[in-house]
């Protein structure tokens, strides 16, 4: 797994500008080799590449908003880059220049830069105003915030791409730049190649195993993992309330999601919040971190405000799993990405369990008006990308592959 929180002092990581690197990168196909290596992308295919360049052409700021699944997303839209002969500039989390030297040297070189979750980071945000504003290369922002881990499910959008589309909308707009800036959501679906089902039951044989049971291989495939998520629940229902709860799955989710949300809320917020799992987070870490990134807490505390994020990774981990995802007949994806998930809650290991094919879907584009309607509830331009989002993964699904016993 990778670590999310850094304790340390945030440092902006700025991208590289020049084109030498990006272009090795593709021309090499690097980013290609290494997810074949570790993430198991054996093939891909780019759709409708024509509209992002078209938009390039005409000297757009160009925004790209893919959905988030897999950690492999980032570099896979590198294929599409080369596609687009272009290179990019991406938003990332900070704790990813943090994971080793060769990582945090290669996404900067790709056009890589920093942005800080634990706080409002305006570099980060003037960096991306201004690449949309001087139109030099598409930029791209993952609207979720964060890996979903649910190729058929997208989860809250963050308003911050909207504010940054915007505010460079009207800077262009002020300087008669004869360009708009423009949002080409990005619909990104993983589709298993080959055989999964040897890795699937060895995974499912080693997790039974250590429940202490005896093997559930008379069971169907589905049946077992849905019978494992159950399990899993239960033992974190009898740790943070001393015995399984009642309901619903999605009113039991829901009851832990709170328990492990509501104490910090009320300590650093001042009362309950409402929203999405990952905006509460967000909040409650901005609280919590800058003493410990001083190094200004007594040791005691200090290790109580790391039980505390401990509680807030459950939580998000807890909410990426989607109560129906495996009602009815689901998809082989949608087996092995739990099963995947699993793996990673409860062997702290990040597996792929299958050969995947990636297809990335680029839609038509959003022009994006310098001013918002204030009349709406939510965000119009977020709307339209959510909305865009959801349809293409929608005919995407179609595509997925049926489970095979």
């Amino acid at each position: 797994m990778q670590k999310i929180i850094i304790e340390k002092p945030y440092r902006f990581v700025p991208p590289h500008a020049g084109t030498w690197w990006p272009s090795v990168f593709q021309r090499l196909n690097l980013y290609g080799i290494y997810l074949r290596r570790a993430e198991k992308v054996v093939s891909h295919e780019c759709r409708h590449v024509e509209r992002l360049r078209a938009s390039i052409d005409a000297g757009h700021g160009v925004l790209l908003t893919p959905n988030h699944c897999r950690t492999a997303d980032p570099l896979v839209m590198g294929f599409l880059a080369r596609a687009a002969r272009t290179n990019v500039f991406a938003m990332a989390s900070w704790h990813l220049f943090n994971q080793n030297r060769w990582s945090g040297w290669a996404i900067r070189m790709m056009g890589g830069f920093s942005v800080y979750r634990e706080g409002i980071d305006r570099q980060a945000i003037d960096t991306a105003i201004e690449i949309l504003v001087s139109a030099k290369r598409p930029l791209i922002i993952f609207p979720e915030g964060t890996t979903s881990h649910t190729n058929d499910y997208l989860h809250a959008l963050l308003d911050g791409v909207a504010f940054v589309a915007r505010v460079a909308a009207k800077r262009r707009a002020k300087a008669a730049s004869s360009g708009k800036v423009v949002v080409h959501p990005v619909g990104i679906r993983y589709v298993l190649r080959g055989d999964y089902l040897p890795a699937a039951e060895a995974l499912l044989d080693e997790l039974e195993s250590r429940l202490s049971w005896q093997s559930q291989r008379r069971l169907p495939l589905v049946e077992r993992v849905a019978k494992i998520g159950t399990a899993l629940l239960v033992l974190k229902e009898v740790e943070y309330f001393g015995e399984p709860q009642s309901g619903s799955l999605r009113e039991r989710m829901q009851k832990l999601i709170d328990r492990l949300l509501l104490p910090g809320e009320v300590e650093w917020l001042g009362k309950p919040q409402t929203g999405s799992v990952n905006g509460r987070v967000k909040n409650l870490r901005m609280m919590i971190m800058p003493e410990m990134v001083q190094g200004t807490l007594a040791p005691a505390e200090h290790a109580r405000r790391w039980r505390v994020l401990s509680d807030l990774q459950l939580a998000q981990s807890v909410a990426s799993y989607p109560p129906q995802y495996l009602r009815g007949q689901p998809s082989a994806e949608r087996v092995v990405e739990v099963l995947e998930r699993f793996d990673e809650d409860f062997n702290q290991r990040a597996s792929v369990l299958g050969n995947l094919h990636v297809i990335l879907e680029v839609d038509e584009s959003l022009v994006v008006s310098p001013e918002r309607d204030r009349d709406c509830r939510s965000d119009p331009l977020m709307q339209a990308i959510d909305a865009r989002l959801r349809a293409m993964l929608i005919r995407q699904a179609a595509e997925s592959t049926a489970q095979s016993e």
